[in-house]
């Protein structure tokens, strides 16, 4: 298990997903920002990358609110882990659309590169699964 500081450990397969996703993320970063310098939209690309970094950011918090309820034994963790996750979801939801906003048209690439880590995330928490399937 990885070791947070204080905080329980992340599942390996859980910080793996996430390096993973993170390291896929790099090369698909550099392709947006090519591709909408070639577009005349190099502010998108930059923005989308700040949206993937959202998206890795919010990936990492969610895994250790996930472990740290797991961990709970206080009565009222489920409340504090629900109210964790609406109000991270608003947080990198309005910094997201504050930049988006800010930024018009361009601004969209935040949006997109959001969408996009998820998207990578799926990607890399099934990809071993389907693998494992195949193999049995």
């Amino acid at each position: 298990m990885v070791q947070t500081g204080t905080l329980p450990a992340i599942p390996p397969q859980a910080a793996a997903n996430r390096r993973r996703s993170v390291l896929v993320a790099v090369p698909v970063a550099v392709v947006a920002v090519v591709l909408t310098a070639v577009l005349r939209h190099p502010v998108a690309g930059l923005l989308f990358c700040v949206g993937l970094a959202l998206g890795a950011l919010n990936t990492w918090l969610v895994q250790r609110s996930v472990v740290r309820y797991a961990a709970s034994t206080a009565r009222d963790a489920k409340r504090r882990f629900v109210g964790g996750v609406f109000g991270r979801l608003a947080l990198i939801s309005l910094v997201a659309l504050g930049i988006c906003l800010l930024f018009l048209p361009d601004g969209l690439g935040v949006l997109a590169g959001l969408a996009a880590f998820q998207v990578l995330m799926l990607a890399g928490a099934s990809w071993p699964l389907i693998r494992e399937l195949r193999s049995s």
